[in-house]
């Protein structure tokens, strides 16, 4: 069997792979949870992350390579309740790159650390032999943050009976943002590449009992849920008419066949909450930075039934939502 691009999608493929080769031979405590970043002892608690970005273009409608990579690794940092503090810098340069474009990824970069509120402490340049074309650009990043003293740790596996399913935002613009650039189609569509650093202090500050929060990336909001299912063991029911879509992003989707559960965001979250905390966790990621479109989606029951996602439509029917199978097109980060 050979690599294909499906195993980079963030859906089963992607899962299937992790299991059967990194996690087989990587297995620990730590990295046995599968989780956006790791929380592991030391004199107090850190999270660590680590991600590559191959997104192309290197530059998109309402973003770039480099912020997306600090954005990309300050919200997995984020979603284990951590407070994001260094991250590094590490760049692969293909012969031929522009040094222009270069320094525009760069800058773009640290105006990005300096939003969330982290440090680039180190780094590494390598170049290699252009492989046809323009010159491209590689970026890893790793980061580091702080778990407060008294907290307990959002996690995919502590969903629980009557929770509610809140998103942050309107779902797909980066996916779309980025397949509209490939395809030479025109659009107002923005990427929605964002540091959630205000949502989630907000949150974390008020008191809310997060049960689990996860940035909706690769392989779309479905994935997420049908990991949350699984790893709670919990059926969770969406519902079509709340789940926030831009009307272009909607118009978009019509035209190219698309579903918003499985597109790529860069700068949304989903987040799993006891019912009684539902409104006031609303409201507070709605008064954040990049909030303003959050809603209530769905909720949580747990019952004797297999694991499983599924939609109520707004016709009152119902379907059975899966994970992203195959390749998720076009590559997102």
């Amino acid at each position: 069997m050979k690599i294909t691009m499906a195993h980079g999608s963030g859906g089963e493929s992607t899962s299937k792979l992790i299991r059967d080769v990194f996690s087989k031979h990587f297995d620990n405590e730590y990295l046995s949870k599968l989780e956006d970043s790791a929380v592991v002892p030391s004199s107090e608690m850190i999270a660590m992350t680590t991600d590559s970005f191959v997104v192309t273009p290197l530059e998109f409608p309402g973003g770039d390579i480099g912020r997306l990579s600090v954005c990309g690794t300050v919200n997995d940092l984020l979603m284990s309740g951590s407070v994001p503090k260094y991250i590094t810098c590490g760049c692969i340069l293909e012969e031929g790159l522009d040094i222009s474009l270069l320094n525009r990824v760069i800058a773009s970069m640290a105006k990005t650390a300096k939003e969330a509120g982290v440090l680039i402490v180190t780094g590494d340049t390598k170049v290699i032999e252009n492989r046809g074309g323009e010159g491209g650009l590689i970026i890893n990043t790793s980061g580091v943050g702080l778990i407060p003293d008294v907290h307990i740790i959002p996690s995919p596996s502590l969903l629980s009976d009557g929770d509610v399913i809140i998103v942050s935002g309107n779902l797909g613009d980066h996916h779309a943002a980025i397949l509209g650039k490939r395809m030479g189609i025109q659009s107002d569509i923005l990427s929605d590449n964002a540091p959630l650093v205000d949502i989630v202090t907000n949150l974390m500050n008020s008191g809310i009992n997060i049960h689990a929060m996860r940035d909706v990336t690769r392989g779309g909001l479905a994935t997420v849920l049908n990991e949350f299912a699984e790893s709670s063991a919990v059926s969770i029911e969406l519902f079509e008419e709340y789940l926030p879509v831009s009307s272009a992003v909607s118009n978009f989707c019509q035209i190219l066949g698309l579903d918003p559960l499985y597109m790529g965001n860069e700068g949304k979250m989903v987040l799993s909450i006891p019912e009684s905390d539902s409104e006031k966790a609303l409201g507070i990621i709605k008064r954040s930075k990049y909030g303003e479109n959050a809603q209530i989606v769905g909720t949580v029951k747990k019952d004797d039934a297999a694991p499983c996602v599924f939609l109520r439509t707004r016709i009152g029917g119902k379907r059975i939502v899966g994970p992203l199978y195959g390749e998720g097109l076009p590559r997102i980060c």
